[in-house]
């Protein structure tokens, strides 16, 4: 149609959605993009709904959260997929991003989209843990108090920023009404970055694809290729996260937070939702409180350092038997820290939980930049043994 090439906001759609080029190998596993799109519109549609009927007031957020469940006409729909989604929007980001580290979606001229990627991450973990506080139940208010009181490890200043940030002396109305303000606003600015990311990677370089090599020569228009094959994943995801909704919509929670709040009773295990338990596990593993913050914010920013270390000559480790044995160890080992940061702070998963965490900062320090020199090295030396 002549109006998406003329229009200057429509221009930009068909450019990207419409005749934007994309490398005809393309597996299923760049469909997580688009999957994470459709999660991000559910997730505002179904909160700005919520937040119609939510009351941001400690004596009140509990019971306006069961309002929403039991008298507004499908409010428990509404509230079930908005934090059913959040489970499915970490569970994709998690294999988006892994799908980037198999395929080397990290290295030049992609480097800004994944460091793009990486801003979007922490702004979702951040959005995710505000919005886990609202409903104020007895996990909502020790995860909140655990978590916002890691600020006082910083020496000096630690327990001004606790106490600014929480507007008091403990968790209280000023806390819960600035959490949802934020939790509002982030989203918004969440999809503004996933603008950019999306931007960002259509001028520098656009997809790579499972082979690792330039697609110049064998592209297809995204229309109606590669919309179709993205909506089979989309039919997909609406039916999973359909059998969670309305067959299981309280599995992937705790029933701790079916409990109101109360100050005065500490649940017997704080522990925040399972997306964010590996980082948990790499915070309770180091006993200095200002080394674990430090760690615990080092294991997403870490991700940033993987175009530097990945000393490879070639993107991707589809073809190079020993860093896909290092790589499905490190995602086994992510696992492992997801189980620890579920149990109780007690030998042996203390113990466990050190030596995991040692892994996962190895992998991306020592062992990526260790094996790329080996692999380099061994092609060389096959290459020359091929000439001769």
């Amino acid at each position: 149609m002549r109006i998406f090439k003329s229009h200057p906001l429509l221009k930009l759609v068909n450019s990207y959605l419409i005749d934007s080029s994309q490398p005809s190998n393309l597996s299923f596993l760049w469909n997580f993009g688009s999957l994470l799109a459709f999660c991000l519109i559910i997730q505002i549609i179904t909160g700005v709904t919520l937040a119609m009927h939510y009351n941001s007031n400690v004596l009140e957020a509990f019971d306006s959260v069961e309002h929403i469940m039991r008298d507004v006409n499908n409010g428990w729909l509404i509230r079930y997929l908005h934090s059913n989604t959040a489970s499915a929007f970490f569970f994709t980001v998690y294999f988006h991003i892994g799908r980037g580290l198999y395929y080397g979606s990290y290295k030049a001229p992609r480097t800004l989209v994944w460091t793009i990627g990486t801003v979007i991450f922490i702004l979702m973990m951040a959005t995710a843990f505000l919005g886990y506080v609202l409903p104020y139940g007895q996990m909502s208010l020790w995860g909140a108090t655990v978590i916002t009181s890691l600020m006082s490890a910083i020496p000096w200043v630690g327990q001004d920023i606790v106490e600014f940030i929480w507007g008091g002396f403990s968790v209280n109305n000023a806390t819960l009404n600035r959490f949802f303000a934020l939790h509002f606003v982030l989203p918004f600015i969440l999809a503004a970055l996933v603008l950019m990311h999306m931007i960002v990677l259509h001028e520098k370089a656009g997809s790579g694809n499972p082979l690792g090599i330039t697609a110049n020569y064998d592209r297809l228009a995204f229309a109606p290729y590669f919309v179709f094959k993205d909506l089979i994943t989309i039919f997909l995801f609406i039916l999973v996260l359909s059998i969670f909704v309305f067959f299981m919509p309280n599995k992937l929670g705790d029933s701790e937070n079916y409990v109101m709040a109360n100050a005065m009773q500490t649940p017997s295990a704080i522990v925040p939702e399972w997306y964010l338990l590996p980082f948990y596990a790499i915070l309770r593993s180091i006993p200095n409180k200002l080394l674990g913050v430090i760690a615990m914010f080092s294991a997403i920013l870490i991700l940033l350092i993987m175009p530097f270390t990945d000393l490879s000559r070639s993107r991707g480790i589809q073809f190079k038997p020993l860093s896909k044995i290092a790589f499905f160890l490190f995602v086994a080992n992510f696992l492992i820290l997801m189980e620890l940061g579920a149990k109780h702070v007690e030998s042996p998963f203390i113990e466990f939980g050190q030596i995991s965490t040692v892994v996962y900062f190895a992998y991306f320090l020592i062992i990526v930049p260790l094996i790329s020199l080996v692999e380099n090295t061994l092609t060389e030396l096959y290459m020359e043994s091929d000439e001769s």
